[in-house]
């Protein structure tokens, strides 16, 4: 990473770069649920999961962005998304559905606490443009918090 000459939006930058790791994992797990997940509630499960899938895809290539217009560097792979996530993956393709649910309610939980960090970061800083935009990505996160809490009943 290059150096920024003000660690406070170095602060931010690693914050961006967390949540993106974290949106990139979650959404790739989010996709592998929705091919796999299996039983009663399949079309139901499998279309939610696209959905949320298709909502986390969204929000990639802003977080990416974000950190370009403070002139660093984005993640470049799997492995560097792979070092900077809190989302586990998930091989098991055998799961039960109940707890594809509850791992992605979980997980989204994570990324979650994850956009506080970049919202905290930017205010620090003041950075208002991401400070606004993160409060898109808090509010998608929480509803699919949401849904899957309440499918998870």
């Amino acid at each position: 990473m290059a150096e920024l000459g003000n660690n406070s939006k170095a602060g931010l930058v690693t914050a961006l770069n967390g949540a993106l790791a974290d949106t990139v994992a979650l959404y790739f797990k989010t996709k592998n649920f929705h091919w796999h997940v299996a039983g009663p509630r399949f079309r139901d499960l499998h279309l939610l999961f696209d959905e949320q899938a298709a909502q986390l895809v969204g929000t990639v290539d802003a977080i990416g962005e974000r950190v370009r217009k403070n002139d660093e560097f984005t993640l470049t792979s799997i492995g560097s998304v792979a070092k900077q996530t809190n989302i586990a993956d998930q091989d098991d393709v055998t799961i039960t559905a109940d707890a594809m649910v509850t791992e992605l309610r979980d997980d989204n939980r994570k990324l979650h606490t994850r956009l506080g960090e970049v919202k905290d970061a930017a205010e620090g800083v003041g950075d208002n443009a991401t400070s606004g935009i993160v409060d898109d990505w808090i509010d998608q996160c929480e509803e699919r918090i949401w849904f899957l809490n309440q499918t998870s009943k």
